[in-house]
């Protein structure tokens, strides 16, 4: 079954900012769409507002007059539930409740024929359980847009135990006709975005709570050295801690109380205050008017560093190397087991083991501990930990050869695998779980990934080229160091280990 015909009638069920984002994208794409809502008067509204996006765009230069107009014309506000039944899709974007979506899709399917497909957008429901209640659960799926759907890439479209596979397809190749980037997805808890992306906020919550770091230079450290583009506390407080936090219960709750997916407490303090974020003007920053975002913690030296010691391969690290030879670092390399030695200091990338026990085990003294970069080449910021008997001068030694290289260090205390490291590896360790359950392949994991919440690189293509043992390695010390089951490793991350063989495989 290929794609919707571009002269397919479209309706959209829910006027909101979800609701009316769809409807512009399908009105767009050249489909007459239909736009509801309960609210009187609400789909009229939300036309009026993308008119006004639209007239934006175009006193920008970003679309022509003439494709506002054309837009605005296959928008049409409809008064009564009546009106939908000629269309050939149907898209749920009402409130997140199950018994709500269950009664809507009830009367939809008594009132429109039966090819029409009917889609929910629920970012957390089952679509299995919400078709439970139809004739034919068959022509109900999933299409999960993602806010702001004109702007926001990814689609997810989601099957559940009765979805029909022609259908899922159907509105895969739609999708893809609509300009985005529709991933398939079978119907579990989360889907692939909502249920991979939980540790990027889970492990700098736990680090927060742990007194590890500060919200500015977690934050500061999740952008600079790994790539993302936003920090876990200015994201949650985009997104709206009520959102958050919400999605983070459902999905805890719906795995039976899996610790790795563990609300935070500090967290549901922020919600229990009404403190939601940016849209109530306080979450973990301020959003008054004149309020002053905090910096970054930042260790500075004023020595002089000329020479330092390789000693063998330092792993995902190693193009730091290149950074110092680029700065005038005279290197001088030897055989060893992946360390960098400058005046007293020693150096080496994580391993998930806190540094002070790692110094010991391996009889290391004055050792700092290197986070993990997505690219040491292009990094402007690296986070490191040191043992406990470090002395302030081999600390400063250290500092002063990573500031040769043009980096900025953020000081973590001492925490197993730091932040990016152990962020990365929980990324890779669900989305490994989610490939092990069939959840998506692999690929469609690591685009939604990309193009659905921006990170720099797929969690399993990340995890491929840093080296799954070296993953796995982590995974397990920080078990070891926690005691606890939120970091058990995937049984896929260790079948793959091995058998050799990577996760795109």
């Amino acid at each position: 079954m290929s794609a919707l015909n571009a002269q397919a009638r479209i309706a959209v069920v829910g006027a909101g900012s979800m609701g009316a984002g769809i409807a512009q994208v399908a009105a767009q794409a050249g489909h007459p769409v239909w736009l509801l809502d309960n609210r009187p008067g609400a789909a009229a509204q939300a036309i009026d507002s993308i008119g006004r996006q639209l007239d934006k765009r175009v006193q920008a230069g970003k679309l022509a007059p003439e494709l506002r107009t054309a837009t605005l014309a296959r928008l049409h506000a409809a008064d009564s539930i009546e009106q939908l039944a000629d269309s050939e899709l149907v898209v749920e974007a009402v409130v997140e409740d199950l018994d709500v979506k269950r009664a809507l899709f009830r009367q939809l399917e008594n009132l429109c024929r039966d090819s029409c497909i009917l889609a929910s957008n629920t970012s957390s429901l089952s679509i299995t359980r919400i078709a439970a209640g139809l004739r034919r659960p068959e022509r109900l799926l999933g299409l999960h847009f993602f806010n702001p759907a004109p702007v926001m890439a990814l689609v997810e479209v989601v099957s559940g135990l009765a979805s029909d596979r022609r259908l899922a397809q159907c509105l895969y190749d739609t999708a893809k006709n609509w300009g985005k980037q529709p991933v398939h997805a079978r119907s579990t808890p989360g889907f692939i975005v909502n249920r991979v992306a939980r540790p990027f906020y889970a492990e700098s919550l736990r680090l927060l709570q742990e007194g590890a770091g500060d919200c500015a230079t977690l934050d500061a450290l999740l952008r600079e050295a790994g790539g993302f583009a936003m920090g876990a506390f200015e994201l949650t407080d985009l997104i709206g801690h009520d959102v958050n936090y919400a999605v983070t219960c459902s999905v805890f709750a719906a795995y039976y109380g899996d610790r790795r997916f563990q609300p935070s407490l500090i967290q549901q303090e922020l919600v229990d205050a009404g403190h939601f974020g940016r849209k109530s003007g306080q979450g973990f920053y301020a959003y008054a008017q004149g309020a002053e975002r905090p910096a970054p913690v930042e260790l500075r030296s004023a020595q002089n560093v000329e020479h330092c010691v390789v000693e063998g391969d330092l792993g995902a690290a190693r193009g730091l190397l290149q950074r110092l030879r680029a700065s005038g670092v005279r290197l001088v390399e030897r055989d060893g087991s992946g360390l960098l030695r400058v005046g007293d200091a020693v150096l080496a990338l994580s391993d998930g083991r806190l540094a002070s026990q790692r110094a010991r085990d391996e009889g290391l003294d004055n050792l700092v501990l290197l986070d993990l970069a997505h690219d040491y080449a292009t990094a402007g910021r690296v986070a490191i930990s040191c043992c406990a008997a470090i002395s302030p001068q081999a600390l400063d030694q250290a500092v002063a050869l990573l500031q040769r290289a043009g980096l900025k260090v953020s000081r973590l205390d001492d925490s197993p695998a730091l932040l990016v490291l152990r962020t990365v590896a929980m990324l890779a360790n669900e989305a490994s779980d989610a490939l092990l359950q069939d959840i998506a392949s692999a690929t469609d994991i690591d685009l939604a990934m990309r193009a659905g919440v921006n990170y720099p690189e797929g969690p399993l293509g990340w995890a491929d080229r840093i080296g799954l043992p070296y993953v796995l390695q982590v995974l397990e010390n920080l078990q070891a160091a926690y005691g606890e089951e939120r970091y058990r490793p995937s049984l896929l991350l260790r079948r793959r280990v091995t058998e050799g063989r990577n996760l795109h495989a």
